[in-house]
């Protein structure tokens, strides 16, 4: 009985958090009420008070789990000691871009967030990027270049084309299939750019 009591529970704590991932996603931490949470997954708002106490806590926690998301791969890539450069070039075009089309809102709600609270990304972001195996590489093969430019241009060249969807789409050439044919073409032309740069 007391597991069957358990499971309940820890299911009505996932039908929440699923609930605030859609209500976040949507409208964003400040434009959020718990009660629009509570209604996205059917149940009270007492019952979601009893769960998670404030919305901070619960915002938390699906933030945690979006950057964790949202750049969790791309260090994990990044900080590979047995792949070249180029290796990691192609890893992180291929993945992300996969991990993007397959969650088209995920970057929108992380970069506002961030433009929302920079503080609480900046140093997380940061720290871990120059501790990163990409970034020593990137410093010997171009020690007269500031590396976070070449950093930052590859995730550009990922990330801004998902984020643009909702005008890139319009264009006739690219509605439907053809938009998302025109982002996994990227996989094979981002590391030859990339490449360019690192040539130039």
């Amino acid at each position: 009985m007391f597991h069957m009591v358990k499971e309940k529970d820890t299911s009505t704590e996932e039908k929440i958090k699923e609930a605030a991932r859609i209500v976040f996603t949507k409208k964003g931490y400040a434009a959020t009420r718990t009660r629009d949470i509570a209604e996205e997954a059917g149940l009270n708002l007492a019952l979601l008070n009893y769960y998670f106490r404030s919305k901070e806590k619960l915002f938390h926690i699906v933030m945690e789990e979006k950057f964790e998301q949202f750049f969790g791969m791309v260090i994990m890539i990044l900080n590979n000691d047995e792949t070249s450069v180029k290796e990691k070039i192609i890893a992180v075009a291929n993945d992300y871009i996969d991990m993007l089309l397959a969650n088209p809102d995920l970057p929108i709600f992380v970069l506002s967030e961030i433009r929302n609270n920079p503080e609480l990304f900046s140093n997380r972001i940061s720290g871990k990027l120059i501790k990163s195996t990409f970034f020593r590489q990137l410093s010997e093969l171009k020690p007269d270049v500031n590396v976070f430019h070449l950093i930052l241009n590859l995730l550009s060249m990922i990330i801004f084309p998902i984020l643009a969807q909702p005008v890139i789409s319009q264009i006739e050439a690219l509605k439907d299939q053809a938009f998302k044919k025109f982002i996994l073409e990227r996989k094979r032309l981002i590391p030859i750019w990339f490449d360019a740069m690192l040539d130039a």
